[in-house]
């Protein structure tokens, strides 16, 4: 049966990476570390596609999130065309399996920013079955190994991004989704996670407020920093994992988000580029105070429109009957965990 619990949390870890990516404000990335979050309910899913079918999951993964982004691509691709004269090179290509990050130009990359993470959760969903392998036989090295190669990544000076940095960055959120399935989380004494939690949080706060970036107290500056917080704040979360749950009235919306988040996740950053480039234009501030505000709601009404006119790809993509609006009024929720949409952020 779905987990309400689960969808509430992706729905919330969606629309913080808008409202982030948006408006700008690092706070957010304490609060609510969205990106280990969704990456660990992704891993979540992964595994339960793997134990129910095999290797065959990972095609079925693949193509749940490639189709929406091929969308994405060819607007991509056309716009750059047109405006920039992007020239044509076998790493466009790479529109069709992102492995790489895709060629773009200096204006037309800000339109889709957001791709690493297409990247990533690709190669996430062809490395799983290793990775599930190695984690069910040495789950806490298989936790260690990756930090601790970003952390020589980034003493090093190699840690500031890349796709191997952002690999071993979240891998251990997608191997704390692996422990979520199997149920490992709900089996751990309160009496030693919290202290755990305090300790690792503790730790990467001290290094986040020690040595801020460029943006201040923003944990994208602070990988280690990251992972760390985002460890001890998935390993709360994720233990106090109810067994069942209602979300009463937002529920209908919970579940449109859910459905809708990729759609929601790879074309936010094209509304939120064009609603600051229609500001420049006509001279309008969009920042600071209630201007931030302005700001989101047009970006929200935005994604909205970019839900209804292409969100019904991924219901193609999921291989569902296409719908132009999420939820219909009246609709029972799939019982089957194949069913649930695949998992984005931020």
């Amino acid at each position: 049966m779905r987990n309400r619990y689960v969808d509430l949390l992706r729905a919330v870890a969606i629309i913080r990476v808008v409202t982030y990516h948006t408006v700008g404000f690092a706070w957010l990335t304490i609060v609510f570390p969205a990106m280990g979050l969704m990456f660990a309910l992704g891993g979540s899913l992964m595994a339960a596609s793997l134990d129910r079918s095999g290797v065959k999951a990972i095609g079925r993964r693949i193509r749940r999130i490639i189709i929406p982004f091929w969308v994405l691509g060819v607007f991509a691709v056309v716009l750059m065309s047109l405006w920039d004269g992007m020239q044509f090179g076998w790493r466009t290509l790479l529109w069709l399996v992102p492995l790489d990050n895709p060629p773009t130009t200096e204006r037309g990359g800000v339109w889709v920013s957001q791709i690493w993470y297409v990247r990533s959760y690709l190669w996430f969903i062809v490395a799983s079955p290793a990775l599930l392998w190695l984690f069910r036989r040495w789950p806490i090295p298989s936790l260690l190994v990756p930090f601790a190669a970003l952390v020589v990544l980034w003493e090093t000076g190699y840690g500031t991004g890349g796709a191997f940095r952002d690999f071993v960055m979240y891998a251990p959120a997608w191997m704390l989704g692996f422990a979520h399935h199997d149920g490992m989380l709900r089996r751990i004494s309160k009496k030693v996670l919290w202290p755990l939690c305090l300790v690792m949080g503790g730790i990467g706060l001290a290094m986040l407020f020690q040595d801020p970036g460029p943006r201040g107290y923003d944990m994208n500056d602070a990988p280690v920093a990251d992972v760390l917080w985002s460890v001890a704040f998935l390993l709360i979360v994720l233990n106090a994992a109810p067994a069942a749950m209602s979300l009463g009235a937002a529920e209908s919306v919970v579940e449109a988000v859910n459905r809708r988040a990729l759609t929601i996740y790879l074309w936010h950053q094209a509304a939120i580029t064009f609603v600051r480039m229609v500001g420049v234009w006509f001279g309008i501030t969009l920042i600071g105070g209630y201007h931030d505000l302005i700001q989101l709601a047009l970006v929200a009404a935005l994604v909205v429109v970019a839900v209804f006119g292409l969100g019904w790809v991924e219901d193609l993509a999921a291989r569902r009957k296409p719908r132009l609006i999420p939820v219909p009024a009246g609709a029972p929720a799939p019982s089957r965990l194949e069913e649930r949409p695949q998992p984005v952020p931020a």
